[in-house]
């Protein structure tokens, strides 16, 4: 008899909620915001039910926010709109975290709004 164990995937609301508010990492280390939720997706992303879609969109989502900031910056020496928009960017990427992790431990898919889609 063979056992089908290894295609079974485990409900991990709570590392889900982890990978999602990792993403404050970036407030403290300037960068740990889009590796250590990489890191999570990659490696767990056939073992826990909702990985991979929780994984994808926090990936797309934080590679978004760093195309908005690089965006912006020619928009502070033109315009000076680059600081507002780098100011909304950071309550942003603050925020969604927040939310999505709460959506998250309830059982929810994730929502970033503004966000690319880097890997579908």
């Amino acid at each position: 008899m063979e056992s089908n164990y290894h295609t079974l995937k485990r409900t991990d609301n709570q590392l889900l909620v982890i990978t999602h508010l990792a993403q404050m990492l970036t407030y403290i280390t300037g960068f740990g915001g889009l590796i250590v939720p990489l890191i999570l997706w990659a490696t767990q992303k056939d073992k826990v039910e909702g990985m991979n879609e929780h994984g994808k969109a926090i990936v797309n989502f934080q590679l978004s926010i760093i195309i908005y900031c690089l965006l912006s910056i020619p928009l502070i020496f033109l315009f000076g709109l680059g600081i507002l928009i780098l100011i909304l960017i950071g309550i942003l990427a603050f925020v969604m975290p927040i939310i999505n992790a709460i959506k998250a431990s309830n059982g929810e898919l994730p929502s970033y709004p503004l966000s690319l889609s880097f890997i579908s």
